[in-house]
């Protein structure tokens, strides 16, 4: 991936991001919260201030000369729900309270997102079929299988098999600096996730968990290529200057957005 700027803002761009898809994930810069929130928090549910969201939501969606009411959140509640929208809609905002940890559509000029600040954003999309999705991906997410839900639905729903998807793994905290405890190991081990291949143990009851490497092992699993899947490098722990990261903040910190769009 590519750090693109784009106005005031700057994203994290996926190489395969074409034909009328627009993809990325943004960063903390280009906004106008102020600390701990700076700059482009775009985060609804944090402890800043509605107007400077608002207005960071706003510089957001006009870089890709949208208005804001065309870019669409939803209230993530780390399950593994998901919303179809397969239809057009001009009123998106009562979609903005509903709980999901996904988003689906194959309706153009709907920039849906996730938003994140340590889980971690993926990307789907099929620019032949114009078909797309954003899931957000923590431990719970992960152990409850919501990838393979989400390409089941575009599959089912949206007539798109998974061999011809795309996916992009967007940036999260990395293995080094994500350690769990044993009610995240059985949560794995009574799920999905493949807690054998993405954990190392560091200490009695402790594991170190790799949730990039579980979201692409899924997609994998449900039928994507792996040279169809890009993942970015960044870890939003060690990433300050870039990213904003819960874990890294004590929980005081914005969120960014991974985005999708059909132009």
């Amino acid at each position: 991936m590519k750090l693109v700027r784009k106005g005031k803002i700057s994203y994290l761009q996926p190489g395969a991001a074409s034909g009328g898809v627009v993809a990325g994930f943004s960063t903390r810069n280009g906004g106008v919260s102020r600390a701990p929130y700076n700059s482009l928090n775009l985060g609804l549910n944090t402890d800043d201030q509605l107007a400077h969201v608002d207005g960071n939501r706003s510089t957001f969606a006009r870089s890709f000369d949208l208005s804001p009411h065309q870019l669409l959140t939803v209230k993530q509640v780390h399950g593994n729900d998901l919303l179809l929208i397969d239809e057009p809609n001009p009123d998106l905002s009562h979609f903005l309270s509903v709980e999901v940890d996904a988003i689906v559509t194959n309706q153009p000029g709907i920039m849906i997102g996730v938003l994140v600040a340590d889980c971690y954003p993926v990307l789907l999309w099929n620019a032949e079929t114009r078909v797309i999705a954003a899931v957000h991906v923590g431990w719970r997410g992960a152990a409850n299988g919501i990838l393979g839900k989400v390409i089941a639905t575009l599959e089912k729903s949206l007539s798109c098999p998974p061999e011809q998807l795309h996916a992009a793994i967007g940036p999260g905290i990395g293995a080094h600096k994500y350690e769990v405890d044993r009610p995240v190991r059985e949560a794995f081990r009574q799920g999905t996730g493949f807690w054998n291949e993405i954990s190392a143990e560091t200490r009695l009851g402790h594991w170190q968990l790799d949730l990039a490497m579980s979201s692409r092992l899924q997609l994998e699993q449900a039928g994507l290529q792996a040279k169809n899947i890009d993942s970015a490098k960044e870890c939003t722990c060690c990433h300050p200057e870039l990213l904003f990261s819960y874990r890294r903040d004590n929980g005081a910190t914005g969120r960014q957005l991974g985005f999708i769009l059909l132009s």
